[in-house]
């Protein structure tokens, strides 16, 4: 295994069906001097330590990717222990399996460990404190990769959307196009992230030489609300559909949600020489993409 060359790195994505692990099939093609390995529940059970290290054995991996999760936030709030398992243990699991077979982990996380009460974009060095059980369960997964696996990168990212599977901007179109007007929460900032900058970002990284372990940032650049990139939405699939604001109490959810989750990028900009860009631009693409499937 090479761990300091750019050239034959053999890539494990676990995942892959997920929104980040497709965008990640979709741009495999671009790193023909990469091998990939895509992993999901049925081919790697990430949940069991034995499956795991046996697939490590058989498998000579230099990096790897951890896009699995359990990303159902209020059904985290009842099914406690399926979230822990996979928000948790598993982390622990793929992060000593790494280390045993000096594999370098990438992890992604999520700006969730925060409590949303900051009045700035949240470094990567700030104090953590979940509101709900799935934000917990992800800084318990962060916390046991590092004590396993010093070097382990942590990427927490935001409001995460792709042309792939269900998230906020498909749910958006679809309502948009039954309904003559709907309500969006306008009162929770963040920074919507299109999860094919993300990927990239992530092979940007993997295509350096210099791996350099610790907790980043990573989003698209600007802020907004839920109502505001819903009326983005709006305005550029031109549908009739009337967006009204509504607050957070006026939408219940099983989970607390943060108010707050702007992340400062600044950290992965520099230290990678990444150039991100704005949530806008990024939102075009995705929607072209869709229109084009």
């Amino acid at each position: 295994m090479t761990t300091g060359s750019t050239q034959n790195k053999i890539i494990l994505i676990t995942g892959s069906q997920g929104q980040l692990g497709s965008e990640f099939h979709k741009i495999s093609f671009a790193f023909p001097q990469y091998q990939f390995i895509f992993s999901d529940r049925k081919s790697l059970n990430i949940t069991d330590e034995q499956a795991v290290n046996d697939f490590f054995s058989k498998n000579e991996i230099t990096v790897c990717v951890n896009c699995a999760a359990y990303t159902a936030v209020d059904k985290a709030e009842q099914e406690k222990e399926l979230a822990e398992k996979v928000n948790t243990t598993a982390v622990g699991y793929l992060a000593k399996a790494c280390k045993d077979h000096y594999v370098q982990f990438m992890h992604i996380s999520t700006d969730y460990v925060f409590n949303g009460k900051a009045t700035r974009p949240y470094l990567s060095t700030d104090q953590t404190n979940p509101v709900n059980f799935y934000g917990s369960a992800k800084l318990s997964g962060e916390q046991m990769a590092i004590a396993l696996n010093d070097k382990t990168i942590i990427i927490r990212t935001a409001w995460v959307y792709s042309s792939f599977g269900n998230n906020f901007v498909k749910t958006m179109m679809r309502l948009m196009k039954d309904r003559e007007s709907i309500g969006v929460v306008n009162d929770q900032l963040g920074s919507p992230t299109y999860a094919g900058d993300l990927a990239e970002a992530i092979m940007h990284i993997i295509n350096q030489d210099h791996f350099i372990p610790g907790v980043y940032h990573y989003t698209n650049e600007g802020i907004t609300t839920w109502y505001n990139f819903a009326k983005e939405i709006a305005m550029l699939i031109k549908t009739k559909c009337v967006v009204n604001p509504i607050s957070t109490e006026q939408f219940p959810t099983l989970a607390a949600r943060p108010a707050y989750s702007v992340l400062n990028t600044e950290k992965i900009q520099s230290i990678f020489n990444l150039q991100i860009p704005n949530w806008q631009d990024s939102l075009q693409k995705c929607l072209a993409e869709i229109s084009a499937q």
